[in-house]
């Protein structure tokens, strides 16, 4: 198994991915390199390119970027070369050319992957459901319904949950004590609040990568229409559990490990 053949498996499976414009790529290394042993992470983060090296992993798959911009990595690195960002850049690209690491980028594809995609595998984590009761066509956005819940109760609840990912408190935008039951889904950029309420949303957890404060959330704030917001890597992180899973599932030979990466932040603060 080479680093192509896992490559043009997720790309020949997703037919809802252009093959030609799609970041599922190989970002850098060696296409026929030869693939035993594998590392999923949700970023390739210079820890995690060192992680999958120390446990002599010939791939690293990444869902998000490994040179800070979402198309064209490698040629990124021409922008402002005196630039700390430009020099770190080359440090991190030549570190894993020495040690002949292979980067795979799986994002377009799993970002829509039937049932255990992104959005399903924070659906389920959240303990939501397997199955939407409404979604856009792209299914990126979602609906789940559950029983009446009060907003704080619900955002409590998720909490407990994101926890064990790293983030033990979560923002709500609306009042604590209105009652809420059709809870909108989606990760990344793809978490538009005015969507959710096209869907019938009364609820809409979003991440903070994709709703900006100024513009999304006051808007929903002033149409009075709930939020509760957690970090990227959190949403994103059970998509990589059952990432590994399928990788571990579908490619012969090929054993895959998990690196949690979990909420990119700490929470400092006065008890």
């Amino acid at each position: 198994m080479t680093a192509r053949d896992i490559r043009e498996h997720f790309i020949s499976a997703a037919d809802w991915v252009d093959p030609i414009e799609t970041v599922d790529r190989i970002i850098i290394g060696d296409p026929e390199a030869e693939v035993s042993r594998a590392l999923v992470s949700w970023i390739s983060s210079f820890e995690a390119v060192r992680a999958a090296v120390e446990r002599k992993c010939e791939l690293l798959i990444t869902h998000e970027p490994t040179f800070w911009a979402h198309a064209k990595e490698l040629e990124s690195l021409a922008w402002e070369p005196d630039s700390p960002a430009h020099s770190l850049a080359i440090e991190k690209k030549e570190f894993i050319e020495q040690h002949g690491l292979v980067v795979l980028r799986v994002h377009d594809s799993w970002d829509r992957w039937p049932d255990i995609g992104i959005p399903y595998a924070w659906a389920q984590f959240l303990g939501l459901g397997k199955a939407p009761a409404a979604a856009t066509p792209t299914r990126l956005q979602q609906r789940y319904d559950i029983a009446p819940i009060s907003l704080d109760e619900f955002a409590r609840q998720v909490a407990e949950r994101t926890a064990s990912l790293g983030e033990p408190a979560v923002q709500v935008v609306g009042a604590g004590d209105r009652p809420v039951s059709q809870v909108g889904i989606g990760t990344g950029c793809f978490c538009d609040p005015a969507i959710f309420q096209q869907l019938g949303c009364d609820v809409s957890v979003v991440c903070d990568d994709g709703v900006y404060y100024w513009q999304g959330l006051q808007c929903s704030a002033d149409n009075q229409h709930p939020i509760i917001r957690v970090n990227h890597g959190t949403s994103e992180e059970p998509g990589m559990v059952t990432l590994t899973q399928y990788v571990n599932d579908t490619f012969p030979g090929v054993e895959a490990e998990h690196l949690p990466h979990g909420a990119c932040f700490r929470l400092v603060g006065r008890l």
